[in-house]
């Protein structure tokens, strides 16, 4: 995938479809460790050891549509091509996390990409998700809480239109001032 938040999605995908109810995304780079590492945790069915065991495998998917399942390994791939490791842990009804570490200079490391987008898309399903997104950036942070936006927009639900687009851009905004406008 060219970009992480692409990798990102797949893994709120898979989360949202083991029935996540929370789901926390972090992300920290840093430049002093040369590492980036995001990590997406959530509270849905959660796997046994032996599914935990296949999900790496590109040919297993407990998906019913197709007989392939690419997301996690070619999350693997990208890992390993910036020097980096994907850990998963997962216990059946506590839900899964999954955490990548790569090296933040590495020159195959792709871009961060739209994150702003990537919230939105989890955030438009109709089942309710409560979204947490924290991105640190050595000494600066950004942070969205879903719950806090709908504390806000009280009967006002977060998946119409309007909503989607203020949280994309609030997250590319806020992105944008870590990132000092230099791009992700």
């Amino acid at each position: 995938m060219e970009e992480l938040a692409l990798h990102i999605l797949d893994l709120l995908e898979n989360a949202l479809a083991a029935g996540a109810r929370h789901i926390l995304i972090t992300i920290v780079e840093d430049e002093d460790r040369d590492q980036v590492t995001i990590e997406v945790q959530d509270d849905g069915r959660g796997m046994g050891p032996e599914t935990l065991q296949k999900v790496l495998d590109p040919f297993y998917t407990t998906r019913t549509t197709r007989k392939v399942g690419l997301g996690l390994p070619l999350l693997q791939a990208t890992a390993a091509q910036c020097g980096g490791k994907v850990a998963l842990e997962s216990r059946p009804g506590q839900g899964t996390r999954v955490a990548v570490t790569m090296k933040l200079s590495h020159p195959d490391l792709p871009p961060l990409g739209d994150m702003g987008a990537t919230i939105a898309t989890a955030l438009s399903r109709e089942e309710p998700v409560e979204l947490v997104y924290y991105h640190r950036r050595g000494p600066k942070e950004f942070h969205f809480s879903s719950a806090w936006l709908q504390l806000h927009l009280g009967e006002v639900p977060l998946n119409c239109g309007p909503v989607l687009d203020w949280v994309q851009r609030y997250i590319n905004k806020g992105l944008a001032e870590l990132f000092g406008g230099e791009g992700k």
